[in-house]
């Protein structure tokens, strides 16, 4: 062999060993990495976890803050608002109803034709009507001017199939969905305006007075017969269907509950009791904090950085608005620790809430071999054009331990109000929960996981009278059932 023969065998040689070498090292990194990535995975697990014995901790300091926040004002973290409802819907109501449900950038209309006992729901219509931003940010007059106009147009528009007793005004039923100082069933003070509204001289003053004068001005014959909260609406409308409904839950991307309590156990009420001897409650549940609820680094960045810092806690973990925000602050770790989407970070992944709920759902349920849908939706929403499926298994896991979690603490404060009502034991009556939003009805894991979360908790016998029943448009429907239930004209139908 001649001296160039032997020196480009030698050249060879060396580049295979530093060929080899390299793939090595790129082993090892690889190897380094998936470890790191496996350890974020376990501390996430962890921290995460809802065994039974913790979910009753989460029941139980759920049941004591509803105690506290009966007892008096601003000594829990539950408000307990006072609905001033005693008398939900009998499936007895009979007439014409409307309601109106303002809560966003539209509001609808609605109106029914109750039929009673044996009619039930006759007919019903609905309109959704856009409001023009300079209304949200004007005069309070200039607002409610323009939805009493709708209403005068939509009452316009009433066809042959509905009828108003004679000698009769109509009754409404308002949803409004911001937060109120409720006075009676039919009046409540504005506390603050959210969700883009800014109208100067409101705050203070009585919602439903404000409605009713737009109503006269407009010249239309319609009262609000009453105020209403969407939770307490979903109640509404599930007694409606069910007379064992005691609760409901809304977990959509918000969450709440309301339930129905005695009213001699609501210390702080003032005055004399209902004959009914029931008022229904508004938890606002999503404010609940206890130091039994399994907090991660991820959510209490998210809180920090939220616009209402150390309130909500517990809305901040189960409902929609925020368990895809949770997934992303877990994914952005990863690629920042380990490089799970390759050597750069993703910079769709640093977006705070770019990664909204449903698309965590439909990245959850994949059932696919390659899990195709997810590396769709990873492209789609964060711009990571190519994963390996290795990758794509850690981003399912992590969607379901962030679900499971939620749906399983969502379970513990069920329980704690069915503990408050002392309806968590054996050889309890049948009992029905009335649930609504997107979240419960569309994320069919974290409903699932829920149910079961039920199950183990109260045991097989107890877990078999109670029933969750989804129940839509407690905002539309179960506003115009309160206005039936609460109409002047109760004693006359």
């Amino acid at each position: 062999m001649g001296k160039v023969a032997v020196g480009a065998a030698v050249v060879c040689a060396a580049a295979a060993v530093a060929v080899t070498a390299l793939v090595v090292r790129h082993r090892m990194r690889s190897a380094e990495r998936w470890a790191r990535a496996a350890a974020v995975l376990r501390e996430l697990e962890e921290k995460c976890a809802t065994p039974v014995e913790k979910l009753w901790e989460v029941a139980d300091a759920m049941t004591k803050e509803m105690h506290a926040g009966l007892e008096s004002e601003d000594v829990s973290k539950l408000k307990m608002i006072i609905s001033y409802v005693d008398k939900l819907p009998t499936g007895d109501e009979r007439g014409l109803f409307y309601a109106l449900d303002l809560g966003g950038t539209n509001f609808r209309v609605l109106r029914v034709q109750l039929g009673g006992r044996e009619g039930r729901v006759v007919r019903q219509e609905a309109k959704e009507v856009s409001i023009p931003h300079d209304l949200m940010v004007g005069r309070s007059d200039e607002l409610f001017d323009f939805i009493a106009s709708a209403l005068v147009k939509f009452v316009d528009s009433e066809g042959e199939d509905f009828h108003l007793h004679s000698g009769r005004q109509r009754e409404l039923g308002f949803t409004f969905s911001f937060p109120v100082k409720q006075t009676s069933v039919a009046s409540g003070t504005l506390i603050k305006w959210t969700k883009g509204f800014n109208i100067d001289g409101m705050v203070g003053e009585d919602v439903v007075s404000e409605l009713n004068k737009a109503l006269q001005r407009q010249g239309l014959d319609m009262q609000v017969a009453a105020l209403v909260n969407d939770t307490v609406g979903t109640l509404a409308g599930g007694r409606y269907d069910d007379t064992d409904v005691v609760a409901a839950v809304i977990l959509g991307t918000g969450t709440n509950a309301a339930y129905v309590e005695r009213a001699d156990a609501i210390k702080k009420w003032k005055g004399p009791l209902p004959g009914s001897g029931e008022i229904v409650i508004n938890m606002e549940w999503g404010n609940f904090s206890s130091s039994h609820l399994p907090m991660t680094e991820y959510d209490t960045a998210l809180d920090v950085e939220s616009l209402n810092p150390g309130d909500q806690i517990f809305e901040k973990l189960i409902s929609g608005m925020y368990l895809g925000e949770i997934v992303r602050r877990v994914l952005l770790r990863l690629a920042v620790q380990t490089a799970l989407f390759g050597d750069n970070v993703p910079p769709q992944l640093e977006i705070p809430f770019v990664l909204r709920t449903p698309v965590m759902s439909a990245m959850h349920h994949d059932t696919s071999a390659d899990l195709k849908v997810v590396g769709a939706k990873l492209k789609e929403f964060l711009g990571i054009s190519s994963t390996s499926l290795k990758a794509r298994k850690v981003v399912v896991q992590i969607c379901d331990v962030v679900a499971k979690r939620g749906a399983r603490l969502a379970a513990a404060g069920i329980v704690g109000i069915l503990k408050k009502l002392g309806r968590d034991g054996s050889g309890m009556r049948r009992t029905v929960i009335a649930m609504d939003g997107g979240l419960y009805e569309h994320y069919t894991v974290f409903r699932e996981c829920l149910h079961g979360a039920l199950n183990e908790m109260l045991g097989d016998e107890a877990s078999s009278s109670v029933v969750v029943n989804l129940t839509n448009d407690g905002s539309g429907l179960g506003a115009s059932l309160l206005a039936a239930s609460h109409s002047r004209y109760l004693e006359q139908s």
